[in-house]
């Protein structure tokens, strides 16, 4: 039986259109910056904290638009499942990689595909909303 983890996303843009990805400690994958829901909080919620927590960004609920919801195998987790609520923000701010964020980059399409990326950024959120 695979695990499911319940997670919140974000397509973070800057302003020249460029999209975030970042790599956490100990592993090669690089993927949307998010985090997993805790019980009792909406995803929203949970995409407010994991940005702030992560990145050092502070945004608000309105600068966040909903993409929808996809699943697919976990890059870290084998075995394992990530459902994930996506949601659109672009930001003029600094990113500083904290917590488990080991590395943070702005890339347009060319830089992304030269990346290894995560299986929901590879095949659901960068073909969908980005490329």
């Amino acid at each position: 039986m695979t695990t499911l983890i319940t997670i919140a996303a974000a397509l973070l843009l800057d302003l020249p259109g460029r999209t975030l990805l970042v790599r956490k400690r100990s592993t090669p994958f690089f993927m949307q910056p998010g985090g997993k829901i805790d019980a009792g909080e909406q995803p929203i919620q949970a995409l407010i904290r994991e940005l702030q927590e992560e990145l050092g960004l502070h945004i608000t609920a309105q600068q966040a638009h909903y993409l929808g919801t996809h699943t697919a195998p976990a890059a870290n987790e084998p075995g394992h499942q990530v459902q994930c609520a996506l949601f659109r923000v672009t930001i003029a701010d600094t990113v500083v990689p904290a917590a488990e964020i080991e590395e943070a980059r702005w890339v347009d399409a060319e830089g992304a595909g030269t990346l290894q990326l995560a299986p929901l950024t590879r095949d659901w959120v960068l073909p969908r909303f980005f490329l």
